[in-house]
């Protein structure tokens, strides 16, 4: 499958676009929607559009997962803040290359402020999660916030996500590496719609514990040229099977917190 990367029905919205901050007095407009709106796209894509207030500068990643109250305004999910009967979704990515016109690329860094985004409710899209099982369709919160999980059995205090699918525990695909540095190329078993993603954790022969992937860079017509890491590889590798975790393509269908578990 592949991750939403358009949106088709509402003239003007971009759900790749973070706007803000809004402060009032500075001839910046804002909201520019009526909170609440919904804008659709490909893979069945459905997203909402919401105020996100911040107390604090916080970096937004692809498949970063957010609840939201009956007025529309957002908050990062963990399973402290997490109110049973919200409903809840995750946030596509930002900071879009010219080369692309949307998909879940990039994350982006806001300042304190009053903020609108759209949350991606339906369809496919990014997610970060701490571990999937594949067709289990439910998921539940973390202690970290934005991210969820999917174990096989649920955790117990947690606050279960209906109707969330991911297809796989994983993604793999090949790569070239080269000892000393951070760039994977010769890349092959992938597609740029499905992953991976910024934010995800990779392993492999010759890439170091704890390595993430901090940058994709993809030719003009969408295919992903190579991959930037967190940290240099250790050995120099062609055709070297590297997973990618942490970061992956879910299934969402209107999801909501459900329960406590």
């Amino acid at each position: 499958m592949s991750v939403a990367s358009i949106q088709s029905d509402r003239l003007g919205a971009n759900p790749f676009v973070v706007e803000g901050p809004i402060v009032s007095g500075s001839g910046i407009p804002g909201p520019n929607f009526s909170l609440g709106a919904v804008a659709g796209g490909d893979r069945e894509s459905e997203w909402v559009y919401c105020q996100l207030v911040l107390a604090s500068q916080t970096t937004l990643q692809p498949g970063q997962w957010f609840q939201w109250t009956r007025d529309y305004v957002a908050s990062l999910l963990t399973t402290a803040a997490a109110v049973v009967g919200q409903r809840c979704g995750v946030f596509s990515g930002a900071a879009q290359p010219p080369t692309l016109t949307g998909g879940p690329v990039g994350a982006i860094t806001l300042a304190p402020g009053t903020y609108y985004i759209w949350l991606q409710r339906n369809g496919q899209a990014p997610s970060q999660v701490a571990t999937a099982t594949a067709a289990l369709v439910v998921a539940e919160t973390t202690a970290t916030a934005g991210q969820a999980s999917a174990p096989a059995s649920a955790t117990a205090t947690t606050k279960a996500i209906a109707n969330v699918n991911f297809a796989a525990a994983n993604q793999t695909f090949t790569a070239t590496t080269v000892n000393g540095s951070n760039l994977l190329t010769s890349l092959s078993s992938l597609n740029a719609g499905s992953g991976p993603f910024i934010g995800a954790a990779v392993s492999g022969t010759g890439i170091s514990g704890g390595t993430t992937i901090s940058g994709i860079t993809y030719s003009p017509n969408g295919v992903v040229q190579s991959i930037t890491l967190s940290a240099n590889a250790t050995a120099n590798g062609s055709g070297i099977t590297i997973t990618a975790t942490g970061v992956l393509e879910a299934t969402l269908m209107r999801p909501f917190l459900s329960k406590v578990n």
